[in-house]
């Protein structure tokens, strides 16, 4: 589903590719600056239960926020409070994503001094619907290095939640929903040890980018 609005508490699959056979990250401090710029743009209008970072894509599982909470930082961007109590709020989230790539890009771009579109026109979403999605879709996440023979463990990538969802280090992740979702700490680790390694050979089709 590439046109499905971005509505107001509802769970998606967001992800997005580089166009041809470009990268989107080439080095360390790209991965960290896209992050940065995410926690900009993205933080305030969705919440973030699990990402990962691959050289030519990311993949998001995001919650977007309430109407209120949507409402409130609109007017915090327009330094308003005269505004309206309705927002357009699929386009404001979208426009959202759109800064985000567009400003990634522009950063990228005159750092190798590069010319054009980075990001495949806009991004790509799929509504969460199911439990069994949820699950399944964060397990994908964080197998997509080894799906994409980056790794054999989904725990050596350094540019996914993987780790940091199971850290007592401070982040704007949905540590504790994550967490609770799977029972606690342990299911969760114990989860993705079983889950995180791909043998030779699988190839699991989900949203393949």
């Amino acid at each position: 589903m590439y046109d499905c609005p971005l509505l107001p508490g509802v769970y998606y699959h967001l992800y997005n590719h580089a166009v041809g056979d470009e990268n989107l990250f080439r080095k360390h401090e790209n991965y960290l600056f896209f992050l940065e710029r995410y926690t900009r743009y993205i933080h305030p209008v969705a919440h973030t239960y699990a990402y990962c970072l691959m050289p030519n894509h990311f993949h998001l599982l995001v919650r977007i926020r309430t109407t209120d909470e949507l409402s409130a930082h609109f007017r915090e961007m327009k330094r308003r409070t005269d505004l309206p109590p309705t927002v357009d709020y699929p386009n404001f989230v979208m426009q959202q994503f759109s800064n985000l790539c567009n400003s990634y890009a522009k950063s990228y771009n005159l750092r190798f001094n590069r010319l054009g579109a980075l990001f495949v026109d806009y991004i790509r979403r799929k509504p969460v619907e199911t439990d069994t999605y949820f699950t399944t879709l964060l397990a994908y996440i964080h197998r997509n290095p080894v799906h994409h023979e980056f790794c054999r463990n989904a725990a050596d990538w350094p540019y996914s939640s993987l780790q940091s969802l199971s850290s007592t280090k401070p982040t704007r992740l949905e540590r504790n929903a994550v967490l609770d979702w799977f029972g606690g700490i342990e299911q969760y680790i114990q989860f993705h040890q079983q889950n995180m390694i791909i043998p030779k050979g699988e190839d699991w089709e989900f949203g393949r980018q």
